[in-house]
């Protein structure tokens, strides 16, 4: 997406991508940032890798093999993820794919699977984790390195966030903490009997982007590979979405942290800030 505006980014959903992401849950855009943005972000991951933030999960530091690394929460700190946040065009193109006339920001992710990791990625939904209720909410995870599903991206099954299901958080390191205190529907074992699911799975470029629902359950493996798996991860908000603190979500932010009140839409410009506005059709 070299030279293209964020502001025009949503010219790149086509009606076939809605089709898709609302049946389906996910859809792929090919080469929905440009190789500049790549190379930025790799460079952050290697400094994250080396020096990490506040926000961090690691299985296995200082290792270059059977390591998984996640830093969270870095886009007020770290001006090239505050600069993806609000110019590469992940916003628009979500409320685009929502059918959202609005998109605020959630949060960002940069997961990091070295090679050779054995942890594989739970399969989970992402809206037991967080502290908002709604359809319209949904991750931009982006490929800053090539990935196949044998190795390491991820797979989905297809059309479960109209399932009406609300699982409990699955753990992605084997320790409860946080979550132990939410008491839910326990998450189907997809991996023992996959033929029972329609799982799809994505292979991606440098620069492919995954959007799906909260809703939808994902996962993915360890890395088998020889190649390190970067990704960027943006949460977004939608028109519908509601401000749900609750036992076991995410404990980084609270009632304390943010002007949203329970129930009501979170119109929080410092914490949650509006990123797209569509215009009215």
């Amino acid at each position: 997406m070299s030279g293209l505006q964020a502001a025009d980014a949503a010219d790149r959903i086509t009606q076939k991508h809605r089709t898709v992401f609302a049946a389906d849950g996910v859809v792929k855009i090919a080469d929905a940032v440009s190789g500049e943005w790549v190379e930025r972000i790799l460079e952050v991951a290697e400094q994250q890798l080396r020096v990490p933030g506040d926000w961090v999960s690691d299985t296995n530091p200082g290792a270059t093999e059977n390591r998984l690394f996640t830093s969270r929460y870095r886009w007020e700190v770290d001006p090239v993820i505050g600069e993806f946040v609000f110019g590469s065009g992940m916003a628009q193109m979500a409320a685009a794919l929502m059918e959202s006339r609005t998109a605020r920001f959630y949060f960002d992710h940069l997961l990091v699977k070295e090679p050779r990791t054995a942890s594989p990625t739970p399969w989970h939904q992402d809206i037991p984790y967080w502290p908002f209720l709604g359809k319209q909410i949904c991750s931009a995870w982006v490929a800053m390195t090539a990935a196949t599903v044998a190795e390491s991206s991820l797979e989905f099954v297809r059309g479960s966030h109209h399932w009406d299901s609300y699982y409990a958080p699955e753990s992605f390191d084997g320790k409860r903490g946080f979550m132990a205190a939410f008491e839910g529907e326990k998450m189907p074992d997809v991996e023992a009997d996959r033929a029972a699911y329609d799982i799809v799975g994505f292979d991606v470029e440098p620069g492919d982007a995954l959007f799906f629902s909260s809703w939808l359950i994902h996962g993915s493996p360890g890395n088998a590979g020889d190649r390190r798996r970067v990704a960027l991860s943006t949460r977004w908000l939608g028109d519908d979405a509601v401000w749900h603190p609750h036992p076991g979500c995410d404990p980084t932010v609270g009632d304390a942290d943010t002007t949203a009140r329970a129930g009501e839409y979170p119109a929080d410009d410092r914490r949650f800030p509006l990123v797209a506005v569509q215009a009215a059709a």
